[in-house]
């Protein structure tokens, strides 16, 4: 429950306040992944070593995703870009092979360094709105969302490209969407 109302919260305020707030949308990313990427080292019958390293490794991803603005806007952009080949070579029931992964994320990282205040919103707006969703799922009573909510550390749900069902699929698009044009139009407007 605790988990599941932080990832609400967090992606509600990264969808709707994400240019704004960037800074801090990016820590609370960076803390997402680091803390995903020292527990899932962890066994998982350590548990308070995989708890204290999780909170090291989230504290330790927050720290370089804020000092490195600029790398994280360009890891965004690669980020899509992977996305990106992903969603591809899966409409062609297929996997992408490490080079179009590769040259796709070198050209998203570059297109968003290009883009850089559009990047920020669309990816802030798209992204909060799933976590968001995931979330609510999880409050909800949504099995998969809670297990990814609390204690799934080999796969991160609330970061896949794309959601599970339809619905979630609508939400997402109608809540980034929404996401998107409050942003333009309210928070991050003569922000620069």
């Amino acid at each position: 429950m605790p988990a599941a109302i932080i990832l609400v919260v967090g992606g509600l305020l990264s969808c709707f306040a994400g240019y704004r707030v960037f800074r801090f949308v990016l820590a609370f990313f960076g803390f997402i992944l680091g803390a995903l990427a020292t527990s899932s080292a962890m066994g998982a019958d350590q548990t308070m070593w995989m708890i204290g390293g999780a909170i090291l490794g989230g504290l330790v991803g927050a720290l370089i995703l804020v000092l490195g603005y600029f790398v994280g806007v360009a890891l965004i952009g690669a980020g899509i870009g992977a996305g990106a080949a992903m969603a591809i070579w899966a409409a062609m029931g297929r996997e992408p092979g490490m080079l179009p992964v590769l040259i796709l994320s070198i050209l998203g990282a570059l297109a968003a360094l290009a883009l850089q205040e559009y990047v920020i919103i669309v990816s802030t707006a798209f992204g909060g709105a799933q976590t968001a969703i995931v979330g609510g799922a999880a409050l909800f009573g949504n099995r998969i969302a809670a297990a990814a909510a609390a204690r799934s550390v080999y796969r991160v749900y609330p970061l896949d490209p794309l959601p599970a069902t339809k619905w979630d699929l609508i939400g997402w698009v109608v809540l980034g969407t929404i996401g998107v044009i409050v942003q333009m139009g309210v928070t991050a407007k003569g922000r620069k």
